[in-house]
């Protein structure tokens, strides 16, 4: 929620620089320096992030609403929130595979990339031309959103070589072993149990 606090007309696009800037930051503290590694990272979480917050809001639409937190599935429809989402990630795929075509990660990061990019570019595909009552190919994006960037990242740390500095690539076992709560995530945003934005506008 701490977005929205920035100002409700700017909530629905303004997200992706602070999430993409974390990265961007984190690579700066670690290793003193600013390179092409942390802005091409910066990109990927950048164009990742819409889809994977759109994706949610098209089911908790209402909700939003109610709060009155102008997500763009409540100031556009589904429509163009479905288009966008699609544009996002087919911009998403080339970007994400730039680490492999420039050096500073491995094969096996690349082919990981465009795997991925492809089942991601599918979901977001398959959203646009779905009615707003069919519910779970959102649920479908969403889910698999948190495993592409989680995936993505692993893939780029376990394969990354020397260009990769040592510190960021030691947070690798960190990683892997968070990877068992992103089910539990996945399944409390999707489901009415673990509603995230259950409130009301005066608590906004």
């Amino acid at each position: 929620m701490a977005h929205a606090l920035r100002g409700e007309e700017h909530v629905e696009w303004d997200n992706p620089y602070g999430v993409g800037m974390a990265g961007l930051i984190g690579w700066t503290a670690a290793t003193g320096s600013v390179g092409p590694e942390p802005l091409i990272l910066f990109l990927i979480v950048f164009l990742w992030t819409p889809p994977h917050f759109w994706a949610l809001a098209l089911n908790r639409r209402d909700d939003y609403a109610r709060a009155g937190i102008p997500m763009l599935p409540v100031v556009a429809g589904r429509a163009v929130t479905t288009r966008q989402i699609l544009i996002y990630s087919v911009l998403l795929v080339p970007i994400s595979v730039l680490p492999s075509v420039l050096g500073f990660a491995g094969v096996v990061y690349g082919g990981t990339a465009v795997l991925c990019g492809a089942i991601f570019v599918a979901l977001a595909w398959g959203l646009h031309h779905t009615t707003a009552s069919d519910r779970p190919a959102a649920t479908r994006l969403f889910a698999f959103s948190i495993f592409y960037l989680f995936t993505l990242i692993a893939a780029l740390l376990a394969g990354g070589g020397n260009r990769i500095p040592e510190q960021l690539s030691s947070r690798t076992a960190s990683m892997t072993a968070a990877a068992e709560f992103l089910p539990h995530i996945a399944q409390a945003a999707v489901h009415p149990a673990g509603n995230l934005i259950n409130i009301s506008a005066e608590e906004v």
